[in-house]
């Protein structure tokens, strides 16, 4: 994937290029960004996997779902797990003063860990990540036939360095489980992020990126997000989603 971003270009935003507006959500409406880090082969999974399902349907959120692979050797390899997930997923545990990790682990906003099946601990990190989304950066998306530009703007109220990701993923996969702790089932899994790649390093205020719609695509991806996030896997200040079927 050396090739992928040879074609990115870094714009001042009065260069941005025109299009179609695409924003995630009703103007001034607060998006908070969870990411759930799963695994095919754990069998306290499936609930959590179902109820990213449900947030991934919702305008006021970007949900991701992360599959790692330290559950692999319970005798189900999972199709989509990958190591450097398990790193931001301990990342995650070092920033917060935690030693363990564990699956289904909810992620909010990059600041709440919740059980992923435990609605009511989910909504309520939920409705605290609202709450502080408020004062979050700007972040949208112009598309063009060829070219999408994400755009940051605003003011962050906090100093420290902050980096912009891009995440790309499948809107739904359907995976048979043939062997492990969840042989014979049948799992959905939403919004399976599939790449990760940092787009650029700064204060991420007043950015203007454009990216190439079929590299986006590439793989069969249909879907992208662009998280921007306090380094050190710290608390996430502005995120967009966008989807790519068309």
């Amino acid at each position: 994937m050396a090739i992928f971003f040879r074609a990115l270009a870094i714009l001042i935003v009065a260069g941005a290029a025109t299009g179609s507006f695409v924003h995630p959500a009703s103007a001034g409406e607060p998006i908070a960004v969870v990411e759930l880090y799963t695994s095919q082969g754990c069998n306290s999974c499936p609930p959590a996997d179902e109820m990213l399902g449900e947030l991934a349907k919702r305008e006021d959120v970007v949900a991701l779902s992360l599959h790692v692979d330290y559950w692999d050797y319970l005798g189900w390899k999972d199709t989509f797990g990958s190591a450097e997930f398990v790193t931001r997923q301990r990342g995650y545990a070092r920033a917060n003063g935690r030693r363990t990790i564990y699956t289904p682990e909810l992620v909010v906003e990059g600041k709440t860990h919740v059980v992923g099946s435990n609605p009511a601990a989910v909504k309520r990190a939920l409705e605290m990540a609202h709450a502080r989304a408020r004062n979050n950066l700007d972040v949208s998306f112009v598309r063009d036939k060829e070219y999408v530009t994400v755009k940051v703007a605003g003011t962050s109220n906090d100093a420290r360095r902050a980096a912009v990701f891009l995440f790309r993923y499948d809107h739904q996969n359907d995976v048979a489980i043939e062997r492990g702790e969840n042989a014979g089932k049948t799992l959905a899994y939403h919004n399976v992020v599939r790449e990760i790649r940092r787009l650029d390093t700064g204060h991420a205020e007043e950015l203007s990126i454009m990216l190439p719609i079929k590299d986006l695509k590439m793989g069969g991806r249909d879907g992208c997000a662009v998280i921007v996030q306090e380094e050190g896997n710290g608390a996430i200040i502005g995120a967009a989603r966008l989807a790519l079927a068309n």
